[in-house]
């Protein structure tokens, strides 16, 4: 066997987590050169791999431990697909206005925003997203929050790998398929506890590869779950792909107003239509006394910043303790308890969206 071929060979143990292919066949391994005691290798990885780089550099090194007369590998990492950086819009910020790419087959991309964390705004996505299923139309969920994936564990396949179809820049990301819904997310790419270090270009590329490079098919609705705050994942979106609207979260408190607030000019500033405001914890509901109800947030502040922009209060989700499935994952009410008073409004949300968009299934 000639020593190139025993190098391959060697490197068919390093493999995506995610398709479980080779990186030899996937398309992201160059030799470069093979000189004893010295081999160098150029690896050339998409967006959704760079959280893998480490740990397939480690890999790499581990590999070649195997073979005789080597003892180094210098490894060059690069990345497959170009920061695309859309130009910043007039007056210092992005717009929708030219070169959008609209997602094949998806008709209405509706993002859910809040202007600071710890709102809820991943569980209204995802039990938005259920809801608009449950109403009859086809449903994709998009997890942009790159840096804090939570949804994969809100729909209980956290510990689930997507495939990936197709190499080199022809390759697709399959969409985990559950309750009722098609989602991709960063959550499923990396291991959980790792974190993801990155630069806005770096964040740009993942979200373009999610919007473009994932087997979508056809969607009635793509929900796109938006980190909190005003930064580049906002951005990337507004500059890539046309919006049907966005939704912005907020809770009853004066500190989660005032970020709401900016949020919400943010999106009005990049001429994106702002479907209305959902307000979260309005009230909890004891579970041995259904009948009551205590506004332990205070009150009024959802409907306050929808009456000062002039959009609609979309819907007041309670708090409910006795909705959860008790599996250790906090899967969506919609789907774990329909009779509860927080599902039904969910459902009545979806109906409400669905008709402001003019969406029939």
């Amino acid at each position: 066997m000639k020593t190139i071929d025993k190098v391959l060979k060697a490197f068919d143990s390093v493999k995506d987590v995610g398709s479980k292919r080779s990186i030899s066949e996937l398309g992201w391994l160059k030799i470069v050169s093979v000189t004893p005691p010295k081999i160098v290798v150029r690896l050339t990885l998409p967006d959704f791999a760079q959280a893998q780089r480490d740990r397939i550099a480690g890999d790499i090194r581990e590999s070649i431990k195997s073979l005789e007369d080597f003892e180094e590998v210098q490894i060059e990492i690069g990345n497959s697909s170009s920061s695309d950086q859309s130009p910043i819009g007039k007056a210092g910020h992005g717009g929708q206005s030219q070169g959008l790419s609209p997602v094949p087959n998806v008709k209405n991309v509706l993002a859910i925003s809040s202007g600071k964390g710890g709102v809820g705004k991943s569980t209204i996505a995802v039990n938005l997203a259920c809801a608009l299923s449950q109403n009859g139309f086809k449903v994709g969920l998009l997890d942009a929050d790159i840096y804090g994936p939570n949804t994969p564990y809100m729909l209980g396949v956290s510990e689930i790998t997507p495939e990936v179809s197709g190499s080199g820049s022809d390759q697709k990301i399959i969409p985990i398929e559950t309750c009722g819904i098609g989602m991709v997310s960063m959550g499923l790419l990396i291991d959980q506890d790792q974190p993801v270090i990155w630069r806005g270009p770096m964040l740009n590329g993942i979200i373009r590869q999610f919007l473009y490079q994932a087997s979508w098919g056809e969607r009635d609705f793509l929900i796109v779950d938006l980190p909190p705050g005003t930064g580049d994942a906002q951005l990337s979106l507004a500059q890539a792909v046309p919006m049907a609207g966005v939704i912005i979260v907020t809770t009853p408190q004066n500190v989660s107003l005032q970020d709401s607030r900016r949020g919400l000019a943010m999106f009005k500033q990049m001429n994106i239509p702002i479907l209305g405001v959902i307000e979260n914890m309005t009230y909890f509901i004891p579970p041995d006394q259904p009948q009551k109800s205590y506004e332990i947030f205070g009150s009024g502040g959802g409907k306050q910043l929808s009456k000062e922009n002039n959009v609609p209060l979309l819907a007041q989700i309670p708090i409910e303790t006795d909705i959860y499935s008790g599996t250790g994952n906090d899967l969506p009410v919609v789907h774990t308890s329909r009779d509860s008073i927080t599902a039904k409004v969910f459902l009545e949300l979806a109906r409400t969206v669905s008709n402001s968009l003019s969406v029939k299934y």
